[in-house]
């Protein structure tokens, strides 16, 4: 059975609202849950106010706001293991807030914490009501059955900010492996790990293999049930990447409705706000449960449109067949016969009335989406960003003269900025009067340079790296003294890493490679972890580590978008079998906010001009 990120997650969720108790949901225990903010965002995107009710969830509060005594009802906490949640934790038993408490912490509670956790309620006189601790390993976001984020802000700016030094290094890492360790524990599953050499990638997987290996060698593992494989189920692969490995896909404008709705309107944990036709703000949510949305997601936006469209014309000839069916026959003499008939069709209709009211409410969701969208999509030119953009990517070269029409052309600020580092990063080499000319016109429109500057700057030194031999190269590559943050590896490969003619992004064709396992030049460099070796054969060539693979995790650290995770599900989609990709990332983030962390590392490395980031 493929491996279901969501439907794993929420049998824990589950789980955890029966008290941990196997089994079906117990009616009988009605319960209060208290949460922070982060597990309201892991909760949010896959379960519902009412599937609380059917757990017996009579009343849910934040952790950090006043509440009143509740008796003879179990307290359910799901929270961070924080020093200031544990200070409220033990405040709540102390006060009797509750009869009794059940405390289940997102990752594991290190033992400092579950010390304080102790002294503090011995000290309270209050330890009797802690009932049972545990540690859940759900400190990730699931956003779809193969798309999940560790919800982690800012990583790409941290990890490569010039003043950060190796301890908040190793605490970035340490808080990334922490968090696909849960989602390796969530799933039950032991990975072959693969990831290119140097920079967070190689950080990330060393760090989180030796992590496996440690859990491993407990007797009671939380990988010992469904870990060991029959050779018909085999272990899945996880690919490691940096966003620098191709930085385009985080800035370019996207044509089709996913990430279009991502990028303009703002979709996040699968919900969406847009201007209604009276004025008001209406929400919207957007996941599984909606069937327009999941057959539509990849289309181009028009047609979308013609989609859209086409369902509800098809609405309304069936809302005629059901009238016609139900109007009886004007004129006919009445006779028993007829009445039989007739009310056989209008119990037909009171049967299809639900279906085709959920029908126009979805077909009126999307006409109100859509509608959002157009009016961005018209004022800002953003089809005509995405072709121009992609036109470069595949071509690698782009008019002058329609580069500076654009400039000063529709489009906020963002939208010229995030164009002009598109030009920036998929031309090879630019004439410094050409660059100067570019920054000119972005001044002009009144544009902050700095993230533009940013990028220029890497790929000045990434063009250093390319010339350089190989043994000079990876002393300019080490990580420990990096000067500017991590090079950007795929800017200037030229064609490598660029968008080919098939619009098949460079992590596709590299996932594509790394489940296959035949010899590929492209990936032949790439270090091989596997938990389950013993460590001195770690890092070793052996043909069961190399593949194929039916089913891989790809994450990418630093930020990621709907752009790639399309591109991805497309991968495993057309291979014959259908093969199962998982792809997850440190956060998932818009054009603008990607746009808005290089314009802060340009700042502190003193480039461009000094005013606030952007805005989206």
């Amino acid at each position: 059975m493929a491996l279901n990120l969501r439907e794993k997650q929420s049998e824990c969720i589950t789980r955890m609202l029966n008290l941990n108790a196997g089994g079906t949901a117990n009616e009988e225990v009605y319960k209060i849950l208290i949460y922070d903010r982060f597990c309201q965002d892991i909760l949010s995107p896959l379960i519902h106010v009412k599937d609380l009710r059917k757990h017996g969830v009579t009343l849910y509060f934040l952790i950090d706001k006043d509440r009143k005594p509740v008796h003879d009802v179990p307290a359910l906490y799901f929270v961070q293991s924080t020093h200031l949640n544990l200070q409220r934790i033990i405040a709540d038993a102390s006060n009797s807030l509750y009869d009794s408490f059940h405390l289940n912490f997102s990752s594991s509670i290190p033992r400092p914490l579950l010390e304080d956790l102790a002294s503090g309620t011995i000290n309270s006189d209050s330890i009797e009501r802690i009932s049972k601790v545990h540690d859940q390993y759900l400190e990730f976001v699931t956003l779809e059955d193969n798309l999940f984020s560790l919800a982690y802000k800012n990583c790409y700016l941290q990890l490569n900010d010039p003043s950060a030094g190796d301890k908040e290094i190793e605490e970035i890492i340490e808080k990334i492996v922490s968090g696909l360790f849960c989602v390796l524990a969530t799933l039950a599953v032991v990975p072959i790990i693969r990831c290119p050499r140097g920079g967070p990638a190689e950080m990330v997987a060393s760090l989180l293999d030796q992590r496996l290996r440690d859990h491993l060698l407990a007797k009671n593992n939380l990988f010992s049930e469904g870990g060991n494989f029959t050779s018909s189920f085999q272990r899945p692969i996880l690919c490691l990447f940096d966003r620098n490995f191709e930085l385009s896909v985080a800035i370019q404008h996207d044509f089709r409705y996913r990430p279009l709705v991502h990028d303009v309107l703002g979709l996040r944990l699968n919900r969406l706000s847009v201007q209604g036709e009276k004025g008001g703000m209406k929400s919207f949510e957007l996941d599984r449960s909606d069937p327009f949305w999941m057959a539509n997601w990849s289309l181009e936006f028009p047609e979308v449109a013609v989609e859209i469209e086409a369902q509800l014309n098809k609405y309304k000839k069936d809302v005629e067949e059901v009238n016609k069916r139900t109007g009886g026959n004007s004129g006919a003499e009445f006779d028993g016969t007829d009445l039989v008939g007739n009310t056989k069709h209008l119990m037909n209709a009171v049967n299809s009335l639900p279906e085709l009211t959920e029908r126009k409410q979805v077909i009126d969701k999307h006409t109100n989406i859509a509608t959002a969208l157009l009016g961005e999509i018209k004022e800002r030119s953003l089809d005509s960003y995405a072709k121009k953009e992609n036109d470069m990517m595949v071509r690698g070269v782009m008019d002058r003269n329609e580069l500076i029409g654009a400039l000063k052309g529709k489009g906020t600020k963002v939208d010229k900025l995030r164009f002009t580092i598109m030009y920036l990063i998929s031309t090879e080499s630019l004439p410094q009067s050409e660059v100067e000319m570019i920054e000119t016109a972005l001044r002009e429109s009144e544009v902050d340079t700095t993230a533009f500057q940013y990028v220029k700057k890497i790929k000045s030194l990434n063009v250093s790296l390319a010339s350089a031999n190989s043994a000079s190269r990876s002393n300019i590559v080490d990580w420990a003294e990096k000067l500017y943050g991590q090079s950007i590896s795929a800017v200037t490969a030229g064609v490598k890493n660029l968008l080919s003619s098939d619009h098949q992004l460079a992590l596709s064709r590299t996932v594509e490679a790394l489940m296959e396992g035949k010899p590929n030049p492209e990936i032949d460099s790439y270090i091989i972890f596997d938990p389950r070796a013993p460590k001195s054969s770690s890092g070793m060539s052996s043909s069961h580590l190399k593949g194929p693979f039916k089913e891989a995790i790809v994450f990418m650290i630093g930020g990621g978008n709907y752009v790639e995770y399309g591109s991805l599900q497309e991968l495993a989609n057309r291979q014959q079998p259908v093969k199962h990709v998982i792809y997850g990332t440190t956060e998932i983030l818009t054009g603008g906010e990607f746009i808005e962390q290089l314009a802060l590392l340009g700042q502190k490395m003193g480039l461009g001009t000094s005013v606030t980031p952007p805005a989206h």
